[in-house]
């Protein structure tokens, strides 16, 4: 080995505190892994339908290590709800930062009830995808998916001009409940006339203006 690779060799010290470092880092990108796959799997399979070993093979690890990052599989699925949902409330907010205040409403119903976001089961809306679970799961998870609709009825309310704070209210609970609605129901039918015919009633109703 060249002089100068043993030299630079030398200057390197793993010291207790680096280790410490490096085997955290390490551990919370594992975490993030096996988060994100779970958003995925319960979207597309269903809190039921989402297993353990499935989600760690999914996230390229081994099945038992996951009881270094969980409590158990309930712990999982709460922090996958949470992520899966926090992904819906984020676009919303990505289309209100980019658009004139008049303009975000409607882009986001339409980005909502859009033939992609239809299509996108496995990264979609995870209010959608697990609503009709929801009643059945445990506490943890319930009341994290309850935090992301109520975020989204917030920030549905924030963009509804003229309109006093009760009203407001009011009228974001019913827009909410329309899109989500609706989207179960186009996502369910295996008629494509129907699932079309199904978003663009809704679009009309939300957004009496568009053509």
């Amino acid at each position: 080995m060249p002089e100068e690779v043993l030299e630079s060799r030398r200057e390197i010290v793993y010291d207790d505190h680096h280790m410490k470092r490096a085997g955290t880092r390490s551990k919370e990108i594992s975490h993030e892994r096996i988060v994100e796959a779970a958003a995925r799997a319960i979207r597309r399979s269903g809190y039921s339908g989402t297993g353990v070993a499935d989600i760690m093979k999914d996230a390229g690890l081994t099945h038992g290590g996951f009881y270094a990052h969980f409590p158990s599989r309930e712990a999982m699925l709460a922090e996958a709800a949470d992520r899966a949902g926090g992904e819906a409330v984020a676009m919303m907010e990505h289309v209100a930062a980019i658009l004139p205040p008049e303009q975000v409403l409607p882009a986001i119903i339409q980005a909502y009830l859009s033939k992609g976001h239809v299509k996108a089961i496995e990264t979609g809306c995870a209010v959608a995808a697990l609503g009709s679970e929801m009643p059945r799961q445990a506490p943890g998870v319930r009341r994290v998916a309850t935090r992301r609709i109520k975020e989204m009825i917030k920030l549905v309310g924030r963009h509804l001009a003229g309109r006093g704070q009760a009203d407001a209210e009011e009228c974001a609970r019913f827009i909410v409940a329309a899109m989500v609605g609706t989207l179960v129901l186009a996502r369910a039918v295996d008629d494509p006339k129907l699932s079309n015919a199904l978003r663009e009633a809704t679009l009309k109703q939300l957004i009496p203006t568009q053509d």
